[in-house]
């Protein structure tokens, strides 16, 4: 771990997980609508929008506080972040 790690912040982790756990479940309720009402334009654009969201959500995310997938779906700034906890699942 690196010497010049800077204080936790474990209130806006969390802040920032929860708003990432809201726009993937408003994204998995679109995507369930969505396979039933495939012509519906406005969810459609609901969707892209959340999508877009979500992806600057986790950017932000992973920033400040590190990886939240591995296997090449996030990046790492050195040292290696996945052996500093806490991990997305753990909290």
């Amino acid at each position: 771990m690196s010497e010049e790690k800077q204080a936790f912040d474990t209130e806006a982790y969390y802040a920032q997980l929860k708003e990432l756990q809201t726009l993937d479940f408003a994204l998995v309720e679109l995507n369930l609508y969505l396979n039933t009402h495939p012509g519906d334009m406005q969810a459609i654009q609901q969707f892209n929008q959340l999508a877009q969201k979500r992806q600057a959500c986790a950017q932000q995310f992973e920033m400040q506080f590190g990886p939240l997938v591995n296997f090449g779906n996030s990046y790492s700034r050195y040292p290696w972040q996945w052996s500093e906890t806490p991990w997305p699942w753990q909290v």
